[in-house]
């Protein structure tokens, strides 16, 4: 039988981390695990592996190791599997993966059941699952890993608290065939989940080519905490100061550089632009789901 390789987040240097790890290899003598230290190696052991023709991958971390190995393996015919070891796992709550379960997610791997899933650029980056330009990327850059460690996924709603009420941009936002729009920040949605496994992105589907785009007028703390609990309620696409647009592609820009985020991770700042990849990519997933 083929080996499978597994590329682990080096939180595995956490004590959750090291029994997840041990877990890991624990399962089958098939597997074959690989530490990872930066995105860039995960990215390049991913390249690696699927030039050897590796018929399967796993990243196993949260949605920032799912992204460094989806850019290494994005145009090739390897197979993305996911064990769901990091803070947020918002991409395998989409696939339905089992939370919390290895084993479960292992099983999955091991029947090769797969779906094709859309991946789309933004500037250098490529994203699966969630974008953002401004507030949420502000957020991420005030969450460090000794925060999320301690806190979890409090730790973003912690870093929420102190980037709101700053100063926001200007960002002008450009829907591909569509009307110009302006605000204080973006978020993007390939899938329907975002935050602690909000569905944000109630329409959203990830294999259907299209982007779900949420524009915000304000970013003071009294429209944060309005726009968490629209988002709570599943009802913020309604909001007043809140526009929702559906669009293969955009383009946004501001007269200053605004971080950008893909997935949970930093990848730039503005302008930048929103588009489909050149090739899609294929993901184990449970046997109840759409199969390929």
């Amino acid at each position: 039988m083929d080996k499978v390789l597994v590329i682990l987040n080096p939180s595995a240097r956490s004590a959750k981390g090291k029994r997840a790890a041990q877990a890991i290899r624990d399962l089958s003598q098939r597997v074959e695990v690989v530490e990872s230290h930066s995105f860039e190696e995960a990215r390049k052991l991913a390249a690696d592996a699927a030039a050897r023709a590796c018929p399967v991958v796993v990243a196993a971390g949260g949605d920032g190791t799912v992204n460094a190995v989806i850019a290494g393996l994005a145009g090739t015919a390897t197979v993305l599997g996911v064990f769901p070891t990091g803070t947020m796992n918002l991409f395998a709550r989409e696939l339905g993966l089992p939370m919390g379960d290895i084993e479960g997610c292992w099983r999955v791997i091991d029947a090769g059941h797969s779906k094709e899933v859309d991946l789309f650029e933004a500037g250098d980056g490529i994203f699966v699952q969630i974008a953002g330009v401004g507030f949420d990327a502000q957020v991420i850059e005030e969450t460090s890993w000794e925060r999320k460690r301690k806190f979890g996924p409090l730790s973003y709603f912690m870093s929420a608290l102190s980037v709101a009420g700053g100063k926001a941009p200007k960002l002008r936002v450009l829907p591909e065939g569509g009307e110009a729009l302006e605000g204080a920040f973006v978020l993007i949605g390939n899938g329907s989940l975002y935050g602690p496994a909000f569905r944000v992105f109630r329409d959203a589907a990830n294999d259907d080519g299209m982007l779900e785009v949420l524009v915000f007028a304000k970013q003071r703390h009294i429209d944060i905490i309005r726009y968490l609990s629209g988002i709570s309620l599943g009802k913020v696409e309604k909001m007043k100061d809140v526009t929702y647009v559906r669009t293969s592609a955009l383009r946004v820009e501001c007269d200053k550089p605004v971080p950008v985020e893909v997935d949970g991770e930093l990848s730039g700042t503005t302008p930048v632009e929103f588009k489909p990849a050149a090739q899609r990519l294929r993901v184990l997933v449970p046997e109840s789901g759409e199969s390929v």
